[in-house]
């Protein structure tokens, strides 16, 4: 006979594997990880969207002025939001009735519910940090609204967290491009001084910059003919780490990698947030007992809610051959 508290131990097993599942996934992705060093994981509680605070012009009331000089004191609207959708990504686990019976020392269940959930756990971390790199189109508009659209190959077209990148009075909103046309070991580091340049404001400058695996060989065959390597520590962020100026360059490709080819992304993640909806990141769906209608099985679903937003698009930059 199947053991009689399967359903319990599927859920509990469930219930603790995932309150664990959040943490390694951001700590399985470079850009997670230091979304998440900076403070920018942040829940958000509902609402029909992500609203993500920016501000977009200065407060015109500043100026110069003389002694008893009448002060300006007009409205300045300087502070707006960007409008970003939910997203959301699930993982089913399923048990049969067969398999229960099969399974039905309380030994042998665990093994089995540890085994699917390790399976179901990488699934949804590859699923998420694949979505971080996409433009939000894929599985029909589903898909986090990731790198690939808040740091596009033509920033000048496209609406972005609700704001027409197209409209010039909203130049605030673009991100910055350079076309690295056919990069060699020689000429890497040129353009990632081209790049820097128009991303740096005062002592505002990009933190991380990912990379594919063509740029990471480059960059590092340039480095190695200068003998400017940090040597093969772990960066800040827990990757094994390389610099460019003072920021670390982390290759995000190797075997099963979600980078675009011969891309690099430089960015600022002080304007880069990583929003999951409180109740729905990487938990159990239901913690009621899921039966199919028409098949002698169990379900017990792993959801996550939420999106990739973005408060200051003009201080992040892409390379690429485009």
């Amino acid at each position: 006979m199947a053991f009689p508290n399967v359903s319990d131990i599927i859920a509990t097993t469930i219930q603790s594997r995932t309150r664990k599942l959040a943490d390694n996934v951001t700590k399985n992705n470079a850009l997670l990880a230091k979304l998440n060093t900076k403070g920018k994981i942040k829940t958000a509680s509902g609402g029909n969207q992500i609203y993500q605070e920016l501000t977009f012009a200065e407060n015109s009331n500043a100026g110069w002025y003389s002694g008893y000089d009448f002060l300006p004191v007009g409205a300045s609207d300087v502070i707006s939001a960007a409008e970003f959708d939910w997203k959301q990504a699930a993982v089913p686990v399923v048990i049969s009735g067969l398999e229960q019976l099969q399974n039905a020392g309380r030994e042998q269940m665990i093994d089995l519910m540890e085994g699917r959930m390790s399976v179901a756990e990488a699934t949804l971390s590859n699923l998420v940090t694949e979505g971080l790199y996409s433009d939000g189109t894929g599985s029909g508009g589903k898909e986090v609204t990731g790198l690939d659209a808040a740091v596009p190959t033509d920033p000048t077209t496209g609406t972005y967290g609700g704001i027409n990148r197209a409209t010039s009075t909203n130049a605030f909103w673009r991100s910055k491009i350079v076309d690295a046309g056919v990069v060699t070991s020689s000429t890497i580091q040129g353009k990632l001084n081209e790049l820097w340049a128009n991303l740096v404001r005062g002592s505002d400058s990009p933190d991380l910059i990912i990379m594919d695996n063509a740029y990471w060989l480059l960059y590092v065959a340039s480095l190695q003919a200068q003998q400017r390597f940090n040597g093969t520590e772990t960066g800040d962020l827990g990757f094994p780490t390389l610099k460019f100026m003072h920021t670390d360059v982390v290759l995000d490709g190797g075997i099963g990698g979600f980078m675009n080819s011969s891309t690099a992304f430089m960015l600022n993640c002080d304007y880069l947030h990583f929003r999951p909806h409180k109740q729905r990141n990487m938990v159990p769906l239901s913690p009621n007992r899921r039966y199919a209608t028409n098949q002698d099985a169990e379900v017990q679903i792993i959801a996550w809610a939420g999106n990739l937003t973005s408060s200051g698009a003009q201080f992040q930059g892409r390379l690429e051959d485009t």
